[in-house]
């Protein structure tokens, strides 16, 4: 009879055990999730120079390329050929301030312009006044 509480009490605590056991070694495996795989043709470390301008009050409450509505005062930009969801780091020559932006629309349609920020990163790197740099 005292065999028996024994042998039921061990079933119970072996698969006890054994999860703890699986849990401590698995804490110390060291394992890191895997890196970011990018699409084939993703501008991974793409440098790009020209002109900026930014754009705002006509387009806030509008639908942007990606499909999101347009927020001036969020940190985003338009460019034309970088995929949407993109981080670009945008960096003025004229004041050396720089802004992170998501590229969530298409533009800019001005001739020569590479960019078009929303007026919250064109305030972050002081082109506000200037509409272009």
């Amino acid at each position: 009879m005292l065999g028996e509480k024994r042998t039921s009490r061990s079933r119970l605590l072996f698969p006890l055990f054994v999860l703890l056991l699986t849990t401590w070694l698995s804490g110390c495996s060291g394992w890191s999730p895997a890196r970011p795989t990018y699409p084939p043709g993703y501008p991974l470390g793409f440098v790009e120079r020209g002109s900026a301008s930014w754009y705002g009050p006509g387009f806030h409450g509008n639908r942007t390329a990606n499909g999101e509505v347009y927020d001036m005062h969020k940190l985003t930009a338009a460019h034309r050929t970088l995929p949407l969801g993109s981080v670009a780091v945008v960096r003025s020559l004229s004041t050396g301030r720089q802004v992170t932006v998501r590229i969530n629309d298409r533009g800019p349609f001005a001739r020569g312009r590479i960019l078009d920020l929303s007026i919250a990163g064109a305030q972050a790197v002081g082109m506000v006044g200037r509409g272009t740099d």
